[in-house]
């Protein structure tokens, strides 16, 4: 009996039936890849879970774990993005995507982690009133995160640093729940925030505010990863052919997500990673491009957002000192090599 509806597939589909995306041919990967690799050092390896769609890769990669040989796949939910950076550093999650900006920050100050590749090129929007019809009108508006710190706060520094605005001196920062700011947005109680998938979705579909910058196609952010690869160092060191492993699989699921999404935004819905289907088709067409891993340089990213942190003060460390101190491309060039196109 097929059991498959129009339109639908499971995890094991996912897997077996590369056909939606062409096939393994396609993706580059040729199947004794894996077998001419050592064995992985561990069948364990653990992600994370959030409500965030942009993050579809990490799931749809699940089968591609598996076929990796990682017999034990878990998805830690995690609630916040400040859980993830602890999470990431005492070693409860091994691999999954994490911002480049915050991630930047946490790694002069120790934290033992190690960016391995991009994840995405942007997903990020800021939402405004008509009062800010350009992130130089932010000069003296009240702008609402989630709290000083925060990835919200860390990449808004940037941005309004970015046209010349003291992120310390020209805005109002206040701290609200993010759905308390969408309704603060909503009346007009503050002026600006920054969103990410689902809810900039929400916010077009509901009219709240207007974009007034979209890091998917508004330069330089539509140039750079806002998501990395990022991985425990302690995993790193322990289980490098693990780690090789791991970071293949996401990155093939994100070949998937860049050509299937009509496909993965129901696979998402069915797994119950998120619930409307429609916002979920809409992140994933909206993401294309940004899953091209390939067309984006990690690096350049992470000299980016250095040289943007230094200059506002949240890091004093040089760009090079931070690529030296946090990154690993060893296993990004290995892979390249194989998923070739």
């Amino acid at each position: 009996m097929n059991t498959r509806r129009d339109g639908h597939w499971s995890r094991r589909e996912l897997l077996t039936n590369l056909s939606f995306a062409g096939g393994a041919a396609l993706l580059g990967l040729q199947s004794d890849v894996p077998a001419a690799e050592p064995p992985t050092e561990t069948t364990r390896v653990r992600l994370y879970q959030k409500p965030s769609i942009c993050l579809a890769p990490q799931y749809v990669a699940e089968e591609f774990l598996r076929t990796e040989g990682f017999t034990d796949v878990q998805y830690i939910k995690i609630p916040g993005t400040r859980d993830i950076e602890s999470a990431l550093t005492s070693g409860t999650i091994d691999i999954g995507f994490h911002f480049a900006a915050p991630n930047i920050i946490r790694i002069e100050a120790g934290d033992p982690i190690v960016m391995l590749g991009g994840g995405h090129v942007g997903c990020f929007e800021l939402f405004g009133t008509n009062r800010v019809r350009a992130v130089r009108d932010l000069k003296g508006k009240t702008v609402s995160v989630l709290e000083l710190g925060s990835s919200h706060h860390i990449f808004l520094s940037s941005i309004v640093a970015y046209v010349g605005l003291n992120p310390a001196k020209d805005i109002n920062w206040v701290v609200h729940p993010q759905a308390e700011a969408i309704r603060l947005l909503t009346e007009g109680k503050i002026d600006a925030l920054l969103a990410f998938p689902p809810e900039t979705q929400e916010l077009r579909e509901k009219k709240i505010g207007h974009v007034i910058l979209n890091s998917m196609v508004d330069r330089p952010w539509s140039h750079y990863f806002c998501c990395m690869v990022t991985a425990n160092k302690g995993f790193v060191k322990k289980y490098p052919t693990a780690t090789k492993r791991a970071l293949r699989a996401i990155l093939k699921a994100s070949a998937i997500c860049a050509r299937e999404p009509e496909r993965v935004a129901r696979f998402l819905v069915d797994k119950g990673y998120t619930s409307r289907y429609e916002y979920a088709l809409k992140t994933m067409k909206e993401m294309q491009m940004a899953y091209q891993w390939r067309e984006y340089d990690p690096e350049d990213t992470v000299r980016f957002y250095s040289l943007q942190l230094r200059e506002i003060g949240m890091i004093k460390s040089t760009p090079q000192k931070i690529i030296m101190q946090g990154t690993d491309w060893r296993f990004l060039r290995e892979v390249k090599k194989e998923l070739k196109t």
